[in-house]
């Protein structure tokens, strides 16, 4: 089936699902005019393929609407080396759907990326963080995507603690954005709506990745989830006992400024409706 037809198909089922909800109103923001400048970048570290999908409503959102470059870096390719050739060729017909570029730090992808790694294998880490480090300088991101500290996943775990090393050996300025998928994060502070359309290409990207889905078809939930994030971010982004958005799916994020490698302030918390194109000035300042 081609990608159009697949693109469709996802959003007939969004729009039944939507109306589950009570037909929330869906919304896609206009493009921003292109502008002469250079488009700042985005880089999505992902500890699997698979994950650039799951988390990808932010990077996709400002691709569509400011037209900021975005390249995936799959950190990984799994655990299991018989699939990491075809996880790769997955990766990149996802990527192909979402239109993120889309790297890996060498031709297997690092291995052993634990949070514990740095005690038990110091040499093995201090190589990878100098891989990541590298891509960091290369590409000088204005955004970077990686799980949170406590995403209950020891290669999502090990991805943050490896993004937060490398982010201070190449003493980057930029805006780091916490993830979730495993676990929820504790302080979100940025909710992200995706429309029906682009809640489809998120999924339809996801689809892509066959392999996995046929082990688990965990992206016939992912609707669910997203769902469940304006649920619960009504009110961790809004505040204790406020009414949530009128959406039916987002994504939930923690923004936080990294200046010359260091952690910094959270930024504001913020709802990001689609009706609105995303504004990086807003977004990504206190």
């Amino acid at each position: 089936m081609s990608v159009q037809a697949d693109l469709a198909r996802w959003r007939e089922h969004l729009t039944r699902f939507a109306a589950l909800l009570g037909n929330p109103p869906d919304a896609q923001a206009p493009a921003l005019a292109p502008t002469q400048a250079p488009a700042p970048q985005v880089l999505v570290f992902a500890p699997h393929p698979d994950d650039e999908c799951i988390v990808g409503a932010l990077p996709l959102r400002l691709q569509r609407e400011a037209g900021w470059r975005v390249t995936n870096v799959a950190v990984t390719l799994g655990s299991h080396t018989e699939r990491r050739a075809a996880r790769w060729a997955e990766l990149q017909d996802a990527c192909a759907v979402l239109g993120f570029g889309c790297v890996r730090p060498t031709p297997e992808g690092l291995s052993d990326v634990r949070a514990d790694t740095p005690e038990r294998a110091p040499a093995l880490w201090a190589a990878h963080v100098q891989a990541i480090a590298a891509l960091l300088r290369e590409h000088r991101p204005a955004l970077v995507l990686a799980p949170h500290e406590r995403d209950d996943n020891p290669t999502h775990r090990g991805v943050y603690r490896l993004v937060r090393d490398a982010l201070a050996a190449a003493g980057s300025d930029t805006v780091l954005a916490q993830t979730e998928f495993w676990s929820t994060q504790a302080a979100p502070n940025a909710l992200v709506q995706t429309g029906i359309a682009d809640t489809a290409t998120l999924i339809t990207a996801l689809e892509r990745h066959t392999g996995e889905i046929a082990r688990n078809p965990y992206h016939l939930r992912l609707p669910a989830f997203l769902a469940d994030a304006v649920r619960r971010g009504g009110e961790l982004v809004n505040g204790a006992g406020e009414a949530p958005p009128d959406f039916a799916f987002a994504t939930l994020y923690r923004l936080q400024t990294v200046q010359a490698g260091r952690p910094g302030a959270d930024l504001p918390r913020r709802i990001f409706p689609a009706r609105e194109a995303l504004n990086p000035d807003t977004l990504l300042t206190p």
